[in-house]
């Protein structure tokens, strides 16, 4: 391994990498980061691990896709090297289980990772832990009195608490930290037991805000025109170069910081953003999208089961945007969102703008997929529909450093 920088951190369940991008930008050093999943580990290491900086990778373990599970199996010995010296260890297992914004399953396996997380953090004892999941992660799946009415939030808290960590939990909408977006999600910031200090993360977040937005010539609340209006299909056509048959749209000019800060360079040295390629619209669908604008339906709210019926809308969800407003949750499903003032789906790319993601940050493998196959591959959309707004994680960082520096300080008492 390199020599590592101050601040160390594992990222676990690292999807296609926001969380792990925020923190480098905040001056953090990666060590390593789990993912499952192919797509997802593609994206990341396309922009994290091959050929860059970000992590200082260990030579025994491979980069690729990885279970937690058999890291925990196959690589015990490696791990407990770490044991004690990593700074930060993040992520949240796979939220499916627990979302509100679909069905929720409490016989979803992949609600048990949450214990693999706690063995992980048994093993090697990092000096901080930043936990992320969704609101309903805070929820009881019964309301009977059994296992089943305690939320998966108190048995990782009551878990962490046996470890010898100080919790900290909050439900935080990232809409209010320069986000276009409306995203409420359940954080959980735990410290080795720190002594004589009363450092509060939510607040600290609040106090390095208006500072952080300032240097990035953003404001807290971002509308989802701000966020997107440089990217209209008006703005021109070409063929997609990754996706055979489709078109990609054009850039067009700078209308927010937001869009300022979000396309930094990668639009000067590209004639077009990376996967901004539009859906296939029949074109009796695309007629019904037109007259779904023209109507008065609400834009921001889910469409009117009537409004759909007579447009033969099949859809089981779908929002117009609202242009003048932050946009509802971005979900894995594409389908979910109707363009503000275009017949249209948002893009890969659109979605990636409103998660906060640079333009440079380029998502690999299949934009959509369907059937039975939801449940193996997770192509572009649902990559960030999945993920952690990276300018949220870099505003986190920052805190989570000045939090690392006060347990130090407060551990050489």
């Amino acid at each position: 391994m390199k020599k590592n920088k101050h601040y160390t951190v594992i990222d676990l369940f690292a999807g296609c990498g926001g969380l792990s991008l925020g923190l480098y930008l905040s001056g953090w050093q990666g060590v390593f980061a789990i993912e499952k999943n192919k797509f997802a580990f593609e994206t990341l290491k396309a922009n994290l691990i091959q050929n860059k900086q970000h992590f200082n990778w260990p030579k025994w373990l491979p980069q690729t896709p990885h279970d937690i599970n058999e890291i925990l199996k196959n690589y015990k010995n490696q791990l407990n090297e770490f044991r004690g010296k990593i700074d930060l260890v993040v992520g949240g297992p796979p939220c499916q289980g627990f979302s509100t914004a679909g069905k929720r399953v409490k016989e979803d396996v992949r609600n048990n990772l949450v214990f693999s997380y706690i063995e992980f953090i048994k093993l090697i004892e990092p000096k901080m832990i930043l936990f992320e999941n969704v609101k309903g992660f805070t929820y009881a799946f019964e309301k009977k009195i059994d296992e089943a009415s305690i939320p998966y939030s108190k048995k990782v808290i009551d878990a962490l608490i046996d470890l010898n960590y100080k919790i900290e939990a909050y439900i935080i909408d990232f809409s209010e930290y320069g986000i276009p977006q409306r995203r409420n999600r359940f954080i959980l910031i735990g410290s080795k037991a720190i002594k004589n200090t009363q450092s509060n993360f939510k607040e600290l977040l609040e106090s390095k805000k208006s500072e952080f937005l300032l240097k990035k010539g953003i404001p807290a609340n971002i509308t989802v025109k701000e966020a997107i209006s440089d990217l209209l299909r008006s703005n021109g056509q070409i063929p997609t170069p990754d996706r055979k048959g489709f078109m990609s749209g054009k850039y067009g000019k700078v209308e927010s910081g937001y869009q300022k800060l979000l396309r930094g360079n990668y639009a000067q040295e590209h004639n077009i953003p990376d996967s901004h390629s539009f859906a296939k619209h029949s074109l009796l669908k695309e007629e019904c999208f037109k007259k779904l604008l023209n109507s008065n339906q609400h834009r921001g709210k889910r469409v009117d089961e009537i409004i759909k019926s007579k447009l033969n809308i099949k859809q089981r969800s779908l929002t117009i945007l609202d242009p003048n407003s932050a946009s509802p949750t971005i979900t894995s499903h594409p389908d979910d969102y109707l363009h503000y003032s275009e017949p249209r789906i948002m893009t890969v790319r659109e979605c990636a703008r409103i998660q906060s993601f640079p333009d440079w940050y380029e998502i690999k493998e299949k934009y959509t997929t369907g059937g039975s196959m939801r449940k193996i591959e997770v192509p572009r959309y649902s990559q960030i529909g999945n993920a952690i707004p990276p300018l949220f994680a870099e505003l986190a960082g920052l805190v989570l450093k000045d939090m690392l520096e006060v347990w130090k300080r407060c551990n050489l008492k």
